[in-house]
């Protein structure tokens, strides 16, 4: 085992970069999907957003292994195997002559990457506790935020002096640089004596407990299906943007500001939860949701599905915002009665709840026609669903 000791900020830095893989991977791509559409021959424009959802399909396969990998076999270990995926669906990606070979990559991208969501968590739990863990994370948040904001005009500028394999070679090298910093600085987090025999019994049970709680099962399916509109708006982010609204290059710049009203919510959130129930924070999103979608579904309606890009940004903000309080908090709910079992139940939940958005958003993207009525059309229903599931929630609850 590695004893070398590092600072508390050079572990931050490690776990943040980690963490942020996963957003990098995603969002550094978009400016470059109509340019992979065309060099891949995709004759529909509406099939390239697959290149967007399938990491999500590949990351619910993957986040209900490494969880217990990680405690069988350390966290480092389960690190290593998860970053080799992703190298190796990055690199089918990068040579890939078809849709469906990048789509192979991408899914490989996916799984490799859960391993890097899931087990960063745990070497934070093994680390710290309490108030202290707590703070870390939220300085891991700091810049987990940032990445989804920045990695769009990362791509932008890459494509500004090469084409979109260099985006590829570009999160290849992050990926690998942010493993060979963590094997050569951190040492393992989890002692050999503390470690627990792989067994897939253990895993079924916890599958089994996780899903046989009503409260639970309603938040997970709730959340999954807010998530699965935020995987539609990815979808069609740069199509919408960057083509309907003749944004070109600019494009990164919108998505980042947009990004950052999700990060600027979840510092909100953390403040609000101090003096209000969850259950009622979510609710007001769900409906604030809910209302404006209605609304400016009408508007967009009488502008036949070409609103100003003022506002549509204005009611994209809003959502946005209203998604920062609804994400932290739905997962917080979720796992609330399975404190017991909450490594297994983390991994149920997400791996669950990111299936369920998969199929949601591949569903609004698909539906895409040139205007921004399908997306708006599936917030509200989503926001509408959400909200109904949230009040049969409460009477649950009681």
């Amino acid at each position: 085992m590695n004893k070398t000791k590092i600072g508390t900020n050079e572990f931050i830095s490690i776990m943040a970069i980690l963490m942020s893989l996963v957003a990098l991977t995603i969002d550094a791509m978009l400016p470059a999907l109509s340019h992979i559409g065309t060099s891949l021959q995709v004759e529909n424009p509406n099939d390239a957003q697959l290149i967007i959802s399938t990491i999500f399909f590949g990351m619910a396969l993957g986040l209900m292994l490494y969880g217990p990998i990680s405690d069988s076999y350390g966290r480092k270990k389960a690190i290593y195997i998860g970053v080799g995926i992703f190298v190796i669906g990055d690199l089918i990606s990068l040579f890939s002559n078809s849709l469906n070979e990048m789509l192979a990559g991408r899914l490989l991208q996916g799984f490799g990457a859960a391993s890097c969501r899931v087990v960063t968590l745990a070497m934070i739990r093994d680390k710290f506790e309490g108030p202290k863990m707590a703070k870390v994370m939220s300085l891991i948040m700091v810049f987990f935020i940032m990445v989804p904001a920045l990695a769009p005009s990362v791509g932008q500028a890459i494509l500004l002096v090469a084409n979109w394999h260099a985006i590829f070679l570009f999160i290849l090298f992050v990926g690998v640089s942010s493993v060979l910093w963590l094997h050569f600085r951190q040492p393992e987090t989890l002692a050999i004596e503390n470690r627990l025999p792989f067994s897939f019994s253990v895993i079924l049970s916890g599958i089994k407990e996780t899903l046989s709680n009503s409260l639970t099962r309603i938040y997970i399916l709730t959340a999954g299906i807010m998530f699965g509109s935020f995987i539609g708006y990815l979808s069609t982010a740069q199509q919408m943007l960057q083509i309907q609204y003749e944004l070109g290059n600019t494009f990164s710049i919108y998505f980042g500001c947009l990004a950052l009203a999700i990060g600027f919510s979840s510092f909100v959130n953390s403040r609000l939860v101090m003096k209000f129930q969850m259950e009622a924070l979510c609710l007001v999103a769900l409906m604030a949701i809910t209302v404006s979608s209605a609304l400016f579904f009408l508007y967009a309606q009488s502008h036949s599905g070409h609103p100003s890009l003022a506002a549509l940004l204005s009611y994209i903000g809003v959502t946005f915002f209203c998604f920062g309080i609804l994400f932290g908090n739905f997962n917080t709910l979720a796992i609330q009665p399975l404190g017991h079992i909450a490594g297994i139940a983390t991994s149920v939940i997400s791996s669950v709840q990111t299936l369920i958005s998969v199929v949601i958003g591949g569903i609004i993207g698909q539906y895409y026609d040139g205007t921004v009525l399908p997306l708006v059309f599936g917030f509200l229903v989503c926001g509408g669903t959400s909200l109904l599931c949230m009040f049969y929630a409460q009477r649950q609850g009681k």
